[in-house]
């Protein structure tokens, strides 16, 4: 048993933590914002990326322009309804997200959410170090490793989790800047 063994599920947790933040607003305009949104469509809820292409106009200016044009009206509700703050303009043959300037108090909740998922974030590696803990306190009940070597994983297990939650903080830091930044 070696400690790398876990390091792939706390890269998991990073990984999922970058995916998860990418959808936060910062003052440039991203497809990430919406290709997650959820759409009724064709009697279901679809992702809009299944049902549109997305790109960026320009640094303020998402296009959303659908592949079946009579989704256009369930995107724009879609759109309206997620929650992000931005007003869909259907103009019958795309929809335009124009992005409006970051307030002060909206640039704080997007922070506060920040904040939510970051610790989210390290509570999932909280979770992975407890199974790994509990790993390795079974393999020395069945004595397939030493006390010694016991003791040795735990630093080491310690250690890895320090770095990975090091690596919580730096891409903390760097989304808040970019939320921060005018």
């Amino acid at each position: 048993m070696h400690i790398n063994d876990f390091k792939e599920d706390f890269d998991k947790v990073i990984e999922f933590l970058k995916k998860d933040i990418l959808g936060l607003r910062t003052s440039r305009a991203s497809v990430a914002m919406v290709e997650d949104i959820s759409v009724e469509a064709y009697g279901g809820y679809q992702a809009l990326k299944a049902l549109a292409s997305i790109s960026i106009a320009d640094a303020k200016t998402l296009n959303i322009e659908p592949w079946d044009k009579t989704v256009l009206g369930a995107i724009e509700r879609g759109i309206r309804d997620s929650g992000i703050g931005v007003s869909p303009v259907n103009d019958g043959r795309l929809i335009r997200v124009i992005l409006p300037d970051l307030t002060t108090e909206r640039r704080r909740e997007l922070t506060k959410v920040l904040h939510e998922k970051l610790e989210n974030a390290r509570v999932s590696l909280r979770k992975v170090r407890q199974e790994a803990r509990e790993l390795v306190e079974a393999e020395e009940e069945s004595k397939s490793i030493s006390e010694d070597e016991k003791f040795k994983l735990m630093e080491d297990l310690e250690k890895l989790t320090k770095e990975y939650n090091d690596k919580i903080k730096e891409v903390g830091e760097n989304k808040e800047t970019e939320i921060n930044t005018i």
